[in-house]
This record gives structure tokens, sequence and C-alpha cells, in this order.
């Protein structure tokens, strides 16, 4: 049961994180590009982006 939780909770970063990414303004190969970065890295990704890259991130795209 708790590893039900635990990819549940992955599960759901993972998805606000692409949607966050892809609302950003800016070109769209790099937008694709850190969405499967994010989506194939799985929880390290998650931990990157949402710890080091999320505000950065914005400027990387464009």
């Amino acid at each position: 049961m708790l590893e039900f939780i635990i990819w549940l909770v992955g599960l759901i970063l993972c998805i606000k994180a692409v949607i966050e990414i892809w609302n950003l303004n800016g070109d769209f190969a790099k937008k694709l590009l850190f969405i499967i970065l994010i989506l194939l890295t799985s929880w390290v990704g998650l931990v990157v982006y949402y710890f080091f890259a999320k505000d950065k991130i914005a400027g990387w795209v464009k």
C-alpha cells in the first residue's frame, strides 16, 4: 500500500511539473526537452525541478 501511495505522489508531482513547464512562454522544442527529461528521470528529475530549476526554467526556455 505504501508503494502505491509513493507512486501516486510521484505521478501527481510529475503531471504538475509537466503542466507548469508546458504553460511557460518560450521555445516549444526546449519545453519538450525539459518535459521529456523530467519524465525519464522520475524522482531525480522531480527533485531537481522542484528544488533547483523551477525558478530558473522560464529563462532557459526562452
